[in-house]
């Protein structure tokens, strides 16, 4: 395989309450910046990036919802095809943290791909005012069989590694994805000469 060439393209979403840090998770890892006066998404924002992984070249399309009630109606379409979901909370409020269960039953209602890998992010972890502990967010990462982490949109920490264990999962679950790339070989694991050490692993609970 051309290493230039791309492995796969992913369909990634970002899922939770508004307000938790959703679209400055999504701005930092494409555009690596934020803004603190970031505004509320208002249906749908979309951003591609490419990313490499263990030697592997994917495309990510990264799907950033609204978390607000009124725009639910876009559900379906949203969630189709989706091989991995960000689901976020943030750590300084507990009520997005109980949120939590109705995102996976939503996920669970309308995700076509039911081997998808999902990625618990704790947000805003720079803010000392702490609502949710991270043994509580692990524990529920845990029970639903999830990837976890815990992040900040503003100082940068967690957001390079959430997205890149999400996928490194994906492309080591070739049912979700090797459909469209027959023909294609991965290459090893231990092709990035251990810079996923960066991560220090700490996000694998599944």
């Amino acid at each position: 395989m051309d290493e230039h060439e791309v492995l796969t393209t992913l369909k990634i979403l970002i899922i939770g309450e508004s307000g938790v840090g959703k679209s400055s998770l999504l701005l930092r890892f494409t555009d690596d910046t934020f803004d603190p006066e970031q505004a509320a998404t208002i249906g749908v924002d979309f951003k591609v990036k490419t990313l490499q992984v263990d030697g592997n070249k994917a495309k990510l399309a990264i799907w950033d919802t609204a978390g607000q009630e009124r725009f639910r109606t876009l559900t379906p379409s949203y969630y189709r095809g989706a091989q991995g979901v960000i689901l976020v909370y943030d750590v300084t409020s507990k009520a997005s943290f109980n949120k939590l269960e109705q995102w996976l039953n939503e996920l669970e209602t309308f995700s076509t791909k039911h081997d998808l890998i999902k990625m618990l992010v704790g947000n805003k972890i720079d803010n000392e005012r702490r609502e949710v502990s991270k043994e509580e967010g692990l524990k529920f990462a845990r029970k639903h069989h999830m990837l976890f982490i815990e992040a900040s949109a503003k100082t940068k920490e967690g957001v390079q590694c959430a997205f890149e264990e999400l996928v490194e999962k994906i492309i080591q679950t070739p049912g979700l994805w090797e459909t469209d790339t027959q023909g294609r070989r991965i290459t090893g694991q231990d092709s990035n000469g251990g810079q996923g050490a960066a991560c220090g692993g700490y996000c694998s609970v599944i």
